[in-house]
């Protein structure tokens, strides 16, 4: 018999929730909520409506993360500076001052407002209940579970708080990325870019360069007609952050007769974003797509808080922000700062790149600003029933803001959506409006002074200015679809997909290393089975050392060079693996490569697009000066391992210090090919995981339904003292994934079986 531990609410009587709600239907219904809580602690939440689930999942969420929740909620609140001072760093590594501007002038009252007013009413008391649940939490947290009692910045939340939070993750693809350069926008002669400073820029590029790697995934849906089961099997493998606002959750939903879904979600999103149902399993990866664009403006010479428009002169608005900051005293001060608005949208600045001169100036119009429809999706996504159903929710909706969709179904057919919010231009706009120099440094920037630069509206589109979902990526397959944040054309080679505007997906471009080594598995006409994908995540190959270690190797025998012998013994010995047991080659290998990406001309076969599975590949030892160019990439990615101590095993460098000793973590940086891309930073003696692989599932629909494993690589709780801190990653360590009990015999069955009625 498993163990079971009922766990008592505070508030009124503690009946069987659900039972009793079934038998009374016209009564009024109570907000309250059965939460079961299996292994890992994961939480199982009924409830008989949304805000009943809302309730639950807000309690459940606030139990292990309320001290996480509550801080991103300051930062979506702009108010980082009145509790934490102007200095320090928000967790997006945004300096606090600025980051308080962007946000109060993100989620100004009126904007959080009027996404409030359109939401439907599932959402609406999913919000609402989400809140009340993670307030009920509150009254009853005490030092032991909640590090950060006692804190003014912890306190209850509202409905608005999450919505802030909603709109924080829309522009994640988009002015997100630049919050900086927004509030350093200011005409020539200002400071505002004190604000930001050098520093803060060149880790902002740094960021906005590393967001599809640090938030991207892996994805691979394999129908009835290559499956060895001959049902469908889906692999989720999304790359997200380890800590922050974009740190996933595991949780599994359940409104009877309505609602049976389980997976993860972000921070104070009241549904599964990634996961899978009695039907159906989808998830997403970051997709290329743009979901936005940058104006030029032409100023006036005279006044450059005007710009011309179709022949007129325009003036700039002024928006001024107001941020209370704390000062050494602890007194409050406020700092008033103006940012500066377009008929498209805010000015901002990039020194060198992005100027705010006498004649010119950028302003960036974001997709996403105007999506309102981001939570009534996914909430409709949860409830889908097969493949044609969720295309159909989705292309409805046309709410998912900058990531593809996936997915497989019990009938084995499997889906592959590019469908989220995408600028409309067509395209004759294109060829007349784009900037060729900013483009062609992946900035899709356009001519400002003229309207019909502006997005064109299309009756057909959900919202206007975006591109309809009759114009976007879609492909249904019974053999398979995947995705590694790369555009839609080798979604299956296939059936390529093309002929699509740029701004949603290019073709004939050199695929990233992960999708070659997962579509080189892929290929033929043998089964596939969920041994084989599970490899492709647990076995850290490194594809790149496939396709140069040889002709490096050759590169060492030819030189015999005293001074890379460290290096090139290395290299010979390593397995071309991330595992935790990998010797130092491996570390030698990533340095060399960083380096190598960025020579020119040193492929020996070049990319072909005709052969986008095969090229590039080689190293051009035969031109002497690009055999010289990769001596001195070898010479100075010796000098690196040098300094942060050769000779360790990966296991030994790579950890994650959330618990004590550190945890040893395997995989590694994604461009190299390695599936299981993990993200780490030097601290002291060791690398720090940072991002990489977060929620992991692979799910087969069998004749009884979904059978399905995995983890949450970070483990549920941010709060250190919490169980659930660390236990899920020594897990990922070992490389060992947990079934996911999705039954009620499933959960029922779970010896550590705890179970709380939450009633209000």
């Amino acid at each position: 018999m498993p163990k079971r531990i009922l766990l008592a609410g505070l508030a009124g009587a503690l009946l069987g929730l659900l039972p009793q709600a079934q038998a009374d239907s016209a009564r009024p219904a109570a907000l309250a909520a059965d939460i079961r809580w299996t292994a890992y602690g994961v939480p199982h939440i009924r409830a008989t409506d949304e805000r009943g689930l809302g309730f639950g999942i807000g309690y459940a969420y606030a139990r292990d993360n309320a001290c996480l929740l509550a801080d991103e909620i300051v930062t979506a609140r702009g108010e980082r500076s009145r509790y934490f001072g102007a200095e320090g760093e928000s967790s997006a590594q945004v300096g606090n001052l600025a980051s308080d501007v962007f946000f109060t002038w993100l989620n100004r009252p009126e904007s959080v407002e009027a996404f409030r007013k359109v939401q439907s009413t599932e959402v609406t008391q999913l919000l609402e209940g989400y809140a009340a649940g993670f307030n009920r939490f509150l009254r009853e947290a005490s030092a032991s579970s909640t590090s950060c009692l006692g804190q003014p910045w912890l306190k209850p939340i509202d409905s608005a708080d999450l919505v802030r939070l909603t709109r924080r993750l829309l522009v994640e693809g988009g002015v997100g990325q630049f919050a900086q350069a927004v509030v350093a926008a200011a005409p020539p002669g200002a400071a505002n870019a004190a604000l930001t400073g050098a520093e803060g820029f060149r880790l902002a590029e740094q960021r906005r360069e590393r967001f599809r790697l640090e938030r991207g995934s892996n994805a691979i849906a394999v129908g009835a007609e290559r499956s060895a089961s001959g049902h469908a099997l889906l692999l989720a493998n999304p790359h997200f952050p380890w800590q922050g606002a974009m740190r996933f959750y595991q949780l599994h939903l359940s409104i009877p007769g309505k609602l049976d879904v389980m997976g993860a979600a972000l921070p104070g999103l009241p549904m599964v974003n990634i996961g899978f149902n009695r039907h159906l399993a989808w998830t997403h990866t970051v997709d290329t797509s743009s979901h936005f664009t940058l104006y030029r403006l032409e100023l006036d010479p005279q006044n450059p808080l005007h710009y011309r428009l179709d022949g007129r002169w325009q003036p700039l608005e002024k928006r001024v922000v107001k941020v209370p900051v704390r000062g050494a005293d602890g007194q409050l001060q406020t700092v008033e700062h103006t940012l500066y608005e377009s008929v498209y949208g805010p000015l901002l600045v990039w020194p060198g790149k992005l100027d705010w001169s006498a004649g010119e100036a950028y302003a960036l119009r974001d997709a996403n600003l105007d999506n309102t429809r981001v939570l009534q999706q996914w909430y409709s996504i949860n409830q889908a029933r097969d493949v044609a159903d969720l295309r159909h929710r989705v292309e409805s909706l046309q709410g998912i803001p900058w990531v593809n969709t996936l997915a497989a179904d019990e009938h084995g057919d499997v889906l592959y959506l590019n469908q989220s919010v995408v600028p409309n231009l067509t395209p004759g706009q294109l060829q007349a409006c784009a900037i060729p120099a900013l483009v062609a440094e992946g900035l899709p920037a356009l001519q400002g002074n003229l309207g019909r630069c502006g997005w064109s509206r299309d009756p057909a589109a959900a919202q206007p200015g975006i591109q309809p979902a009759t114009q976007l990526p879609a492909l249904v397959r019974r053999d398979f679809v995947q995705n590694s944040n790369d555009s839609a054309w080798m979604t299956n080679p296939a059936a390529p997909l093309e002929g699509f505007s740029p701004l949603a997906s290019r073709q004939d471009q050199p695929l990233g290393l992960r999708a070659r080594f997962a579509l080189q598995a892929l290929q033929g006409k043998g089964s596939i089975d969920e041994p084989l994908l599970q490899r492709l995540v647990t076995g850290n190959h490194v594809y790149a050392a496939d396709l140069v270690l040889p002709d490096l190797l050759e590169l060492c025998r030819r030189l015999q060079d005293a001074a890379l012998s460290p290096a090139c013994g290395s290299l010979a010995k390593w397995d071309r693996s991330a595992n935790l047991d990998a010797g130092p080659g491996l570390v030698y290998f990533q340095r060399f490569m960083a380096r190598f990406d960025a020579l020119e001309g040193a492929w020996k076969v070049p990319f072909d697009p005709a052969r986008p599975l095969q090229t590039p590949s080689g190293i051009a030892l035969d031109k002497p000066e690009v055999a010289k160019q990769v001596r001195e990439a070898l010479l100075a990615a010796s000098e690196e391992v040098r300094e942060l101590g050769a000779g360790k095993r990966w296991g030994e460098l790579q950890v994650s210090s959330a618990a004590q000793p550190p945890i040893p973590i395997p995989g590694g940086d994604g461009h190299l090919g390695i599936y299981n891309a993990m993200q780490s930073v030097p601290h002291g003696d060791h690398l720090e995981v940072v991002s990489g692989s977060s929620y992991i599932q692979l799910v087969s629909f069998t004749a009884e339904g979904p059978q399905a494993k995995g983890l949450l690589a970070f483990s549920q709780a941010s709060e250190p003292r919490s169980p659930h801190h660390a236990d899920q990653t020594r897990l990922f360590s070992r490389q060992a994934w947990s079934p996911l009990p999705f039954t009620e015999a499933q959960i029922d069955a779970d010896p550590g079986l705890q179970v709380l009625r939450l009633a209000q």
